[in-house]
């Protein structure tokens, strides 16, 4: 600690950060643009200007960058100095030289960190009267839009997307006040994480082009605090509402997760919810033929056809807890089924149970950028766990962070870190069945089918713990020692592995290396969807145990069945009903196939808990009430139409009328999921005695909306689930605990940079901790275990068997029904390397046919330069599900 003076006041710091960091933690305000909490320090725009004294005597003082000054013991500076404030409002004036002054139509406008500076700085008049430099704007994709015009060289989005997310299309051209930032052409933006720069660039240069379809100011949205739902990270955000659709989602921090930074596909890919397709009344079905049904005609239906009737239940690992609680209380626990298969539901309960083994220590996404060594085994990490792979890469520069450490430089003066570091990297090694996104930083990457990457994983196992490798070659050998070495000789060495090559031998021989590293290592596993952890410590059974039971009908919950198996096993399955009930939000394979369809709430539109791989609990919250804006929609959350049902059934009175009801009655009978009722505050929390409210202060038009069904205003939706409330009547603002807060908002801070009030120290965490329960360390400990190796597969030079390929934004349900996804969705494409391309004498975009059991799938090939020999590359998502287990056969078209 440190203690620093600022305009006569005394007070306590971090003596390890900067002034500006320190200040701003202090809730002291100074203006800044080049500095961000994640990007550190450069000192460009000049802009965090304030006075240094030598000491108390001192009365002339100098000017320094406090982004570029210690928080050293016993400083003496000044913010309200004269000199300070004039330079600072001279800065912002020569910045503004040859900005447009277009905030009337700037997307970023009361969204905007250069409105809140130049309020802050005083600086209110334009004295530039010539002509302004302007600039040509280029086309950078579907995501985001380009405007130069506005730019004030901050440099921030180079330094992102270049130096923190590994960019390699992007940079900054020509000099002095005709410098540039853009891609070498016009194009898109290649990275996954391009969507950033719209909240990284203090301006309005990027703004959400998804947004600019349907655009409002920021203010004008209705927000809730929520968990993207595109994998199992658990990354939060805030998405933002009017008129009844989904306009924009931003960036939530939470520092223990996602911290200030989302993937493309958590950002963008929330279109589907949009849809004019989807069901937003009850349904029913036959065939082509749908009928729009009142929702006591559809629930009548529903409980004729299940009463006395044997019913599976058929839940979802993209479902809440509650949901698949509810689902479970209907059918009874002998018929309820995680809606997973065999062989996923398999793999995510062994993540579970690795989880939960004594000696392991799973680790959050912020602490994955402390380790000093990494081991991928299996992954693909920017296509399955975007934000984790972000992560990693921050990683990879903890040798620079030491080597500038080694003399003395703090770890946020981000030039002289970069340049004492040069190219060095901690060591990240990657075992994968295709090169992956990370080879960049990677030390060593070798591409391999998954039983060898099983093998190889073991073999390292065995090099850290000092026996003997048997069984590999000797350059396999000398790789698996290397990376034994470089892991035992790491201060905190990290493994992660997941489930995406749907081998179980990875994940175990990933858990045998961290337990036999000691309880220095990390090691984290996903998992495929956003609950999918979740529905693991639920437990029930799989789709084929489920399917080879008696029943007369089947409720399927939010899930996809087409997805799960092959569609003859389902469609076999879904045969032996005499009624489907499928209740979902979105128009899918299993909905079109079902007998009566309940419009079930999506994030948007619900409350729920769900869990991520990490086994954190989190909850997300209703963004809007649909018939709000539409008296006839019926969108509800599954779990109240499933209890609606069971009461309906069984004969009794409703006892769940608010989502603590159903928390309770999970926390009371699934011990494994007892720490979810302490995930969040209760629908009874107040600050200062008000609820929080969704919508900003200066909210407008709220008459407007339904004029064109009542003149009258009506009354706001009640929320009786949450502490949130459907307005703006409630309380704004950064309080103490800010685990609930909808949107970043503080006096005089409109931009995302109001998240710096909202944490106990900037780039820190929220004030009274960050959302979420980390179930793991609440469950007890099982007995640590040893794992076998697995014996190598004999290929054979005739057969070919399948590997997945995931693609972050092609493999997802829901990205593939987000019409700002389609020009980024490659085609749908088989993965052959050159040895066997030449073997079969097949050239690239050549018609391959595959037959997989009873699926025979047609596909243009792909060749590339690198796939183990007897392997397709399977492109998930954009093919029929099928069986990976057996070889198939290959024919390859004219």
């Amino acid at each position: 600690m440190a203690t620093i003076h600022v305009d006569g006041k005394s007070y306590e710091v971090n003596g390890s950060e900067n002034l500006l960091q320190a200040c701003l933690s202090l809730g002291i305000d100074i203006p800044y643009f080049c500095w961000h909490p994640a990007l550190g320090s450069v000192g460009s725009c000049r802009q965090c200007a304030v006075t240094q004294y030598a000491n108390p005597e001192d009365t002339r003082g100098r000017l320094v960058m406090s982004c570029m000054t210690p928080a050293s013991d016993n400083t003496y500076i000044s913010i309200e100095d004269k000199e300070a404030k004039d330079f600072r409002e001279s800065i912002v004036e020569f910045l503004m030289t040859n900005h447009p002054h277009d905030c009337p139509v700037c997307e970023e406008g009361g969204h905007c960190h250069l409105q809140d500076m130049t309020v802050m700085t005083q600086h209110d008049r334009r004295r530039y009267r010539f002509t302004k430099r302007t600039h040509h704007n280029q086309e950078l994709g579907s995501f985001i839009a380009h405007e130069m015009n506005r730019c004030i060289a901050c440099y921030r989005c180079v330094r992102y997307y270049n130096d923190y997310a590994g960019g390699t299309d992007f940079g900054v051209y020509a000099n002095a006040s005709r410098v540039y930032f853009g891609r070498p052409e016009s194009g898109t933006l290649e990275s996954e994480f391009s969507g950033n720069l719209t909240e990284v660039c203090p301006t309005g240069v990027f703004t959400d082009k998804t947004h600019s379809a349907r655009y409002n100011r920021k203010w004008d949205m209705q927000y809730a605090p929520s968990v993207c739902q595109g994998c199992s990270s658990g990354c939060n955000i805030s998405p933002g509402e009017r008129y009844g659709e989904l306009r924009r989602v931003e960036n939530r921090f939470n520092g223990e997760v996602n911290q200030y930074f989302l993937c493309d596909k958590g950002r963008f890919g929330t279109g589907y919810v949009n849809r004019e397709d989807r069901p937003r009344q009850p349904q029913f079905r036959n065939g082509a033929d749908v009928e729009t049904v009142s929702v006591d005609m559809a629930l009548d239906t529903v409980i004729a056809n299940v009463q006395g009737k044997k019913v599976l239940g058929i839940g979802s690992p993209r479902a809440s807890l509650e949901s698949n609680y509810a689902l479970r209380e209907l059918v009874g626990q002998q018929n309820y089924s995680t809606g997973m298969s065999q062989k996923e539901q398999n793999l995510v309960e062994l993540a579970a149970s690795i989880m939960q083994a004594e000696g392991v220590y799973n680790p959050g996404m912020r602490e994955i950028e402390s380790y000093d060594a990494v081991l991928i085994l299996g992954e693909d990490l920017t296509q399955t766990a975007p934000r984790m792979a972000l992560s990693v890469r921050q990683a990879a520069k903890n040798k620079a962070k030491q080597m500038a450490a080694d003399r003395r430089t703090q770890d946020w003066l981000a030039e002289p870190v970069k340049r004492i570091g040069q190219d060095e990297n901690s060591p990240i090694y990657i075992l994968a069945a295709t090169q992956t996104r990370l080879a960049d930083v990677a030390a060593g990457e070798v591409v391999a089918s998954p039983n060898d990457i099983a093998r190889l994983g073991f073999a390292v196992a065995a090099a850290v713990k000092g026996d003997a490798i048997l069984g590999l070659d000797d350059d396999a050998k000398a790789f698996a020692q290397t990376v034994a070495d470089t892991l035992k000789a790491a201060k905190k060495p990290l493994i992660i592995s997941g489930t995406s090559l749907q081998d179980a031998a990875i994940m175990e021989a990933a858990a045998q290396v961290a337990q036999n590293l000691g309880e220095n290592a990390g090691l984290t596993l996903t998992v495929p969807e956003v609950n999918s952890m979740g529905l693991a410590l639920f437990g029930g059974l799989s789709l084929e145990q489920a399917f080879a039971q008696d029943y007369d009908s089947i409720i399927i919950v939010e899930n996809d069945l087409f997805r799960r198996l092959p569609a003859t096993q389902v469609q076999a399955a879904l045969a032996k009903a005499k009624s489907v009930i499928a209740l979902d939000h979105s128009e899918t394979e299993t909905v079109n196939a079902a007998d009566v369809v309940l419009s079930a709430a999506s994030f948007a539109e619900g409350d729920g808990t769900v869990v991520s791989q990490e086994g954190r609990a989190q909850r997300f919250y209703q963004v809007y009430d649909p018939s709000y804006y539409k008296p006839e929609y019926a969108i509800k959350e599954s779990w109240r139409w499933l209890h609606a049902i069971e009461t309906g059934v069984k004969g009794k009175a409703i006892s769940w009328t608010l989502l603590d009801d159903v928390i309770e009655s999970v926390v009371k009978n699934v011990p494994a999921l007892e720490a979810i009722q302490d995930v969040a505050p209760d629908a009874g929390y107040r600050v200062h005695g008000l609820k929080i409210a969704r919508e900003p202060r200066r909210y407008s038009g709220r008459t407007a909306i339904r004029a064109p069904l009542n003149v009258h205003e009506p009354k706001q939706p009640v929320d009786v689930d949450t502490a949130l409330t459907f307005s703006m009547e409630g309380y704004v603002g950064p309080q103490n605990a800010s685990s609930l807060v909808p949107f970043a908002w503080a006096p005089g801070w409109n931009s995302p940079q109001a998240w710096n009030k909202y944490q106990d120290e900037v780039g820190g965490h929220l004030k009274g901790g960050d959302s979420g329960i980390r179930l793991f360390d609440r469950l007890v400990k099982r007995p640590a275990r040893s794992y076998v190796a697995p014996s190598a597969v004999v290929t054979n030079p005739d057969s070919f068997r399948l590997v997945p390929m995931h693609h972050i934004f092609a493999s997802g349900e829901f990205t593939v029904k987000t019409p700002a996804m389609e020009s980024r969705i490659p085609e749908a494409a088989f993965a052959v390397g050159e040895q066997d391309a030449a073997r079969l004498n097949v050239q690239d975009g050549q018609q391959l046919t595959v037959q997989a059991g009873e699926t025979t799938i047609s596909l243009p090939v792909h060749v590339i330069e690198y796939l183990p020999t007897g392997y397709i590359g399977y492109p998930v998502g954009q093919a029929p599900t099928v069986s990976l287990a057996e070889p198939v056969s290959v024919t390859v078209g004219v």
